[in-house]
């Protein structure tokens, strides 16, 4: 049995994100690791925490080169990306043993996309028990741990 994942939080980022100035991830590419919540920088493709997270630990995989347009990636950025978000899984699974994944690209905004202007891929962390009723009554999210924290932890688990 399929059981929805709810985030009600998140629709009031999705309609104003056109409003906010510049490119969340072009942005990540020019600020501190910490500060942008970056876990870890490769040469077309970097990872970072979602600031408005659908469970604790997920995780956006991006390239570096500002695109929207999923079919204008090259074949080497989509290759790492995918290998960046397998090892995310791997990262992940040691720190937070989740019993499942979502991984998905969010390509427009009718399908959700919070940014359409660069394309990214969420890996998404999931549980048993992992909607309640906190998000689905209460429109709060309980997240154990704080991004920053997180951030680190994944960080300093990550291959080199």
């Amino acid at each position: 049995m399929t059981k929805p994942l709810w985030a009600p939080w998140r629709l009031e980022y999705i309609e104003r994100a056109d409003e906010l100035p510049g490119c969340i991830f072009c942005r990540a590419t020019e600020l501190p690791d910490d500060e942008a919540l970056v876990v870890h920088r490769g040469t077309g493709a970097f990872v970072l925490l979602n600031k408005f997270p659908y469970a604790s630990g997920h995780l956006m995989v991006a390239p570096v080169r500002h695109c929207g347009d999923f079919t204008e990636l090259s074949v080497e950025e989509v290759t790492e990306v995918h290998r960046l978000a397998g090892q995310g899984i791997g990262a992940l699974s040691q720190l937070y043993e989740p019993q499942g994944y979502n991984l998905g690209w969010n390509l427009g905004r009718i399908a959700g996309a919070g940014v359409v202007d660069h394309v990214h891929l969420h890996v998404v962390p999931r549980w048993a028990g992992d909607t309640n009723f906190m998000p689905v009554l209460a429109d709060v999210k309980v997240l154990p741990e704080h991004l920053a924290e997180t951030r680190r932890r994944i960080s300093e688990i990550w291959p080199h």
